[in-house]
C-alpha cells in the first residue's frame, strides 16, 4: 500500500535522514521542492498529505491550493512564516518544535556577550593585522557586579541566567507574561522595559516576534540605555531596528552590539552594521549544533507522523483543529 506524501518546502540540513527515519513509521515518502518559491512548493505540496518547512513563506493563498494536507510541520521554534489562520480554517494542524536548541542559543548569547565585553574579536583582528597593542582595546570592564538585562524571559533566557550568574552578573528581566515569583526563584528581578534599559550594562534580546515587538529595541530604547551598554540579539532579527542601532552606535548612545539575527538575511552588502570594530555579526548560527539539528528534524517529523496516523501531536500550534 502506498504511504502518505510529505512535501518539504525547503531544507538547510545536510541530510533529511532523521526526518525520513521518524516518518518511516507511517511509510511516508518525502518530496523536496525544487526551489522555496510558491510555485516550487506547490508543485510538490498541492497534493501532499503533509508539509515540512523551515524558512519558506507558507501563505494563505498557497494553503488554499492544498488538496490533501493534514499537517504543516515547522523545523523551528517560531511559526511567523506560516499563515496560521488560513491553516486553521483549512483544518490543517500546524506543529513546531519549541523545546530544541535551548542550550545552543543560550550558549551563543553568552559567547557573544563575552566576546563583546572582552573585545575578543576586535583584539584578534588587531593581532592578525600585526598590531600587538593592548591600549587599543581600552576600556574593558569587569563583568562581576554588572547587570545583564534579559528582554523576554522564556525557556532560553532562563537558561542564560545561571551561565551569567556564574560570571558574577546580576540578572534582571522584562516579560509581562512571567510571574515575579518564577523569576525570583532564579534570582532574577522582573522590571518594566524602560527600567531594564536604564539599569543594564548588557541587554540580551529573547522576546518572541509579534506585531507589538517588531522594532521593540529601536531609537527610543537606545536613548534610554547607558552609553557603555552592549546589545545582544539571538532571537529574531526584526526585534531590533538595525537602522536605529547604526545611528545609536554613531552617536555613542551605546558602546557595541552582537547580532546573530537581522531583519533581512543574509545581511545586505551595504548594511551600515558592517565594518565596525564594535559590532559582531554571526550568520544565524545560534540554534546550531549537530545534536540540536537531530532533535529538530526528529521532533518535527514525529509530530507530522502522529497527525498522519490519527494521533495527537505533542506540539500543535492550533490545537482547536484537533477538536
Amino acid at each position: 500500500m502506498t504511504g502518505p506524501i510529505v512535501a518539504v518546502a525547503d531544507s538547510p540540513f545536510p541530510s533529511l535522514d532523521p526526518a525520513k527515519e521518524a516518518l518511516s513509521r507511517v511509510n511516508a515518502e518525502l518530496k523536496m521542492a525544487s526551489e522555496p518559491t510558491p510555485d516550487g512548493i506547490l508543485a510538490v505540496a498541492r497534493d501532499a498529505d503533509a508539509l515540512l518547512v523551515t524558512y519558506a513563506k507558507i501563505t494563505g493563498a498557497m494553503i488554499g491550493e492544498f488538496r490533501n494536507c493534514k499537517s504543516i510541520g515547522r523545523f523551528g521554534i517560531g511559526v511567523d512564516n506560516i499563515d496560521i489562520a488560513a491553516a486553521t480554517k483549512a483544518g490543517i494542524v500546524v506543529t513546531y518544535v519549541p523545546d530544541y536548541c535551548f542550550d545552543e542559543v543560550s550558549d551563543h548569547a553568552m559567547a557573544l556577550l563575552l566576546d563583546l565585553a572582552r573585545k575578543v574579536s576586535f583584539s584578534n583582528s588587531l593581532v592578525q593585522a600585526g598590531r600587538w597593542e593592548m591600549p587599543a582595546v581600552a576600556p574593558l570592564y569587569r563583568l562581576r557586579g554588572r547587570t545583564l538585562g534579559l528582554v523576554g524571559f522564556g525557556n532560553i533566557p532562563q537558561m542564560v541566567v545561571p551561565k551569567a550568574q556564574a560570571f558574577g552578573l546580576k540578572v534582571v528581566a522584562h516579560d509581562p507574561y512571567v510571574a515575579k515569583e518564577k523569576a525570583a526563584a532564579l534570582g532574577v528581578e522582573l522590571m518594566d522595559l524602560d527600567a531594564l534599559l536604564a539599569a543594564s550594562d548588557y541587554v540580551s534580546v529573547h522576546a518572541p516576534l509579534t506585531p507589538d515587538t517588531t522594532n521593540l529595541i529601536g531609537a527610543d530604547a537606545f536613548g534610554k540605555m547607558k552609553p557603555t551598554a552592549l546589545l545582544v540579539n539571538t532571537a529574531r532579527g526584526p526585534l531590533v531596528d538595525t537602522g536605529a542601532l547604526a545611528v545609536a552606535l554613531d552617536k555613542g548612545e551605546i558602546a557595541g552590539a552582537a547580532l546573530d539575527v537581522v531583519p533581512v538575511e543574509p545581511l545586505p552588502a551595504d548594511s551600515p552594521l558592517l565594518n565596525r570594530d564594535n559590532v559582531i555579526l554571526t550568520p544565524h548560527t545560534g540554534f546550531y549544533s549537530v545534536d540540536a539539528l537531530l532533535d529538530l528534524q526528529t521532533k518535527a517529523a514525529q509530530d507530522v507522523a502522529r497527525v498522519l496516523n490519527g494521533e495527537r501531536p505533542v506540539y500543535p500550534v492550533n490545537p482547536d483543529v484537533l477538536n
